[in-house]
């Protein structure tokens, strides 16, 4: 073999194995640089580089931009707030990591059917004090529910129950159900079933003890948990369930073409007035198997999924908090 040919060879060869390296490269440099992402929507490749590497302490800078439409860049369970990624702009940011572990980046903006499927992963190591803690499992394990099994309510209430006319009442609430224990683990109509047999509030009709179920899940919450529920239903659920709770959000059509099914209709009294809260966070933080309902646990703090969980249900309870939902 000619030397001018040998080393042809050579110089293609490690051309290819620097442009094979650039992925790697990328998910490696951390602080040593910027890490330059670039955002397609789901079906044409997501993020990329979709899995980046950072240490404790240590600044990772990124810079982003969109190759299509417009998308946003989050942290799952961070107070960092979203910041908007462009077609044709860079937008840097800077980020520090005070404790390892997998961090999800999402996107807030619905990009189209698929927009959920627009996560990647930031590994944090270093600093690592020992073996992580196992955390306490969340509240539909502990209760073993079965959050695919169907829930229907089979007792309606014949107009929207109210909180303020339920409020006349509280006084008469038996003390075992005013906890937040009792809240979380009953649904509505397991709620109005025990108050119905409770003999100190025999004198009530069914519409005033509906009316006290609907006292008891506004005490669950506050009009600023409700006002973030709120918030967080109108950037992660409202394109599939609508922004009234419907189930006929924009991407509805999409979701039922791709899974066969249609979102959840939080406005109908039979499935949500059967619904648990418990019930509902397991829907969130899994998923719904086979419906294209995404698993939100990698994206949602606990109290982010309590404060979805309360806005949900004033599709169905008439609250008078500062027309929250209505």
């Amino acid at each position: 073999m000619k030397h001018s040919e040998l080393l042809s060879r050579i110089l293609i060869i490690a051309g290819v194995l620097l442009v094979l390296s650039v992925p790697f490269a990328a998910q490696a440099i951390g602080a040593q640089g910027v890490i330059e992402i670039h955002a397609r929507m789901a079906e044409t490749g997501g993020w990329t580089p979709s899995t980046i590497r950072a240490k404790v302490g240590v600044p990772l800078h990124l810079r982003m931009t969109s190759d299509d439409v417009m998308h946003s860049f989050a942290i799952g369970q961070s107070d960092t707030p979203a910041v908007d990624v462009l077609p044709g702009q860079m937008t840097e940011v800077s980020l520090t990591f005070d404790k390892p572990g997998t961090y999800i980046y999402y996107c807030t903006r619905w990009c189209g059917p698929n927009h959920w499927r627009m996560r990647g992963t930031i590994e944090v190591i270093g600093n690592d004090s020992g073996s992580p803690q196992p955390g306490t499992p969340p509240l539909y394990v502990t209760l073993n529910l079965d959050i695919d099994a169907g829930h229907p309510a089979s007792v309606i209430p014949v107009r929207i129950p109210n909180a303020q006319r339920g409020a006349t009442f509280s006084a008469l609430l038996p003390p075992t159900t005013t906890s937040t224990d009792y809240y979380r683990s009953h649904s509505p109509e397991q709620a109005f079933l025990d108050l119905r047999v409770d003999p100190s509030l025999a004198s009530l009709n069914n519409s005033d003890l509906w009316d006290l179920v609907a006292y008891l899940w506004q005490s669950n919450s506050t009009p600023q948990r409700l006002a973030e529920g709120k918030r967080l239903f109108a950037q992660n659920c409202a394109a599939c369930h609508g922004e009234t709770g419907g189930g006929n959000g924009v991407f509805s059509g999409a979701i039922k073409a791709l899974s066969g099914k249609t979102p959840v209709n939080f406005s109908n009294p039979s499935t949500m007035l059967g619904a648990s809260p418990a019930l509902l966070q397991g829907k969130i933080l899994r998923g719904g198997m086979g419906t294209g309902m995404p698993s939100w646990g990698p994206i949602l703090t606990d109290q982010q999924t309590w404060n979805i969980i309360s806005y949900i249900y004033t599709f169905q309870f008439n609250e008078n908090t500062a027309d929250v939902g209505k």
